[in-house]
Order: structure tokens, then sequence, then C-alpha cells
């Protein structure tokens, strides 16, 4: 497989992002399961159903023995390079940001995972102590059960805003079915573990308000998204989320 500099998009541990012509093709490493890439494009494959503004999945097939799949090029910039070049914007690319998660949790996709269900196995798999994995299983098991599109991955990194001003969704790899105030709480501590502390609180804000959410409703659900989290094992953030998910009452 020969990619040329100027077609890469992205480059992470697990996989290469590039473009073809009007296309992206997402190519995973030998070590990515199979099971996980084609859970990966149904999940997109079933969002794409619910009409909101997203790539749509063209093929899933295998590179030089590797998976991957290809989808839509959106052109445009991510709402984090607006926001980092217009910070005098920042409230109306707030409000942007906000109301596109709102627009998202109004739609349902039956056949995606429950949120529930995943978040009670990463507990499972945290290295934290018997006694605060417990707390957190029972925390999230007394959550109400809802069944609104979540993304589990929101963040401005993730949305392109084409020439002509369209958002479009990206990275549908962590979503489910479940609470709305739990991929709140997740886009919360993604700003959080970015540094940007102030965006954070804007957006907490300006999310609980415009879905008429008790901001404590929102914060019951941080333990168990850093959580959640940790199981990454970034040393980075493993302060921080080990501080958020010991804490029995957050609030």
């Amino acid at each position: 497989m020969n990619i040329q500099n100027d077609q890469i998009l992205a480059v992470r541990p697990s996989k290469t992002i590039y473009r073809e012509g009007n296309t992206v093709v997402k190519s995973f490493n030998a070590s990515f399961s199979k099971s996980d890439v084609l859970n990966e494009a149904l999940n997109q494959s079933r969002v794409e159903e619910t009409g909101l503004n997203i790539p749509r999945i063209l093929e899933v097939m295998t590179i030089d023995g590797c998976w991957a799949f290809r989808a839509d090029y959106i052109p445009g910039k991510t709402l984090q390079q607006l926001m980092t070049e217009n910070p005098d914007k920042m409230d109306a690319y707030m409000e942007l940001f906000v109301d596109l998660q709102l627009e998202m949790h109004s739609k349902t996709c039956p056949l995606l995972n429950k949120l529930k269900d995943k978040m009670h196995r990463k507990i499972s798999e945290t290295d934290l102590d018997a006694t605060t994995r417990y707390e957190l299983h029972t925390r999230l098991e007394s959550m109400p059960k809802h069944t609104k599109l979540c993304h589990g991955d929101f963040n401005p990194s993730n949305i392109i805003i084409t020439d002509e001003g369209v958002p479009y969704i990206l990275d549908w790899s962590h979503a489910t079915q479940g609470n709305a105030s739990a991929d709140a709480a997740r886009t919360y501590l993604l700003f959080k573990l970015a540094g940007a502390d102030k965006e954070a609180e804007m957006y907490l804000r300006m999310f609980c308000k415009k879905s008429d959410t008790a901001m404590q409703y929102v914060q019951k659900w941080m333990p168990i998204v850093a959580a959640s989290q940790s199981v990454k094992r970034k040393d980075s953030e493993r302060e921080l989320l080990l501080r958020w998910a010991n804490v029995c009452e957050y609030e």
C-alpha cells in the first residue's frame, strides 16, 4: 500500500486515515480485531439511517491483509480548528456544538449497543479497587435508562464544517443508545482532559440550559465516564481520571 504524505489526514497508534479522491479510507493495523472494524462500520451505517449529516460508509475491505473501510470525504475544517483560529467566535461555535449534540440526542437507533452495558463492562476492566468498582456499578445501575443516540466521543475535533457552513459529525466507533447526560459528561471530561477548562465549563452550562437538565444530574455521571475512560491507560490522563472515579459523591 503506497500512501503519499499529502493523502494522510490522521495517524493513530492502531490506524491510518487517508484520502483517495472523494473518499476517505480508515485502515487498521494487523493487531486490530476484525470484529471491532466491522462493528465500527456497522455503527456508522446504522447512524446514517437516522438522517443526521455524517459520512456514508461505502465499502469494507482488506488492504495488504489489514481491515479497512471507505467513507465519504467531507471537505472543510474541524470545529476545533475554527475555535482555535477564531477565539472571538467561541460563544457561537459552542452553541452550534451543543445544538448538534442535542439534535443527535433527539434520534434513536435501536440496534446499537446499550450505553449501560458498555459502561458496566468498562468499569469491570479498570484497575480500580473492588470497593470503588462496586460503588460505580451500583451508581450506574441506579441511573435512568434512556434510548437516545449517544456518540461517546463528541468533541469539536469530530465535527467538520464545510465551506458552505454545513456541519457533519465524524467517528462513530463509540456510538451507543442510552442516557444523553452520560454523553454530555464524557464531552465535558474530554474538554478537561485537553486542558480546556474554560470551554468545559461553558459547554456544561450551555448544555444544561438548552436541554433543561440539572447540572447535578450530569455530574452524577462524571465518576462513571472517568472510570470508563481510564481503561485506555494513558499516563497523561491517569491522575485526573482516578481522582474523579474514586470520588463516591463527585458533586
